[in-house]
């Protein structure tokens, strides 16, 4: 009974120490930050702020900001051979035809690397910075 007990206390004590774990949010949510810019338009960039639990992938994070801000919305496509790709952000979609897609960058100190994995794949790092950038691409020959 005793030994009973004290695994109970124990259990207790983890759980109150432990933050997030009796809350519905789960573990701490870092925060990044999002910008949205259309290189083929002269329509000023939008920058938005995000969170995305620990270990949380951006698809996460991205839902999390179009359920805070009205003004942010995004759908995504599920390719068989890719996966789950960006579609259209703002009202705005990537057209074949038109050669047209949202490219996604990470921005850190200044330097810009594509991603190279996606939305559904990709983990951002506390205080990210995450571009969606509309732009064009030649078609190879």
């Amino acid at each position: 009974m005793a030994l009973r007990t004290a695994a109970l206390l124990s259990m207790v004590l983890f759980l109150l120490l432990t933050p997030g774990a009796l809350t519905a949010k789960g573990p701490a949510s870092p925060h990044i930050r999002v910008s949205v810019e259309n290189d083929l338009s002269n329509v000023t960039p939008e920058s938005y702020a995000s969170s995305v639990v620990e270990g949380g992938v951006l698809l996460g994070a991205l839902r999390r900001l179009q359920e805070a801000q009205q003004g942010f919305k995004f759908t995504v496509k599920e390719d068989p051979d890719f996966g789950l790709l960006l579609e259209s952000v703002n009202g705005v979609a990537g057209n074949e035809r038109e050669q047209t897609y949202w490219e996604i960058l990470s921005e850190n100190s200044g330097e810009f690397s594509r991603l190279d994995v996606g939305i559904g794949c990709y983990t951002p790092k506390p205080g990210e910075h995450i571009i969606l950038r509309f732009s064009t691409w030649i078609p190879q020959q």
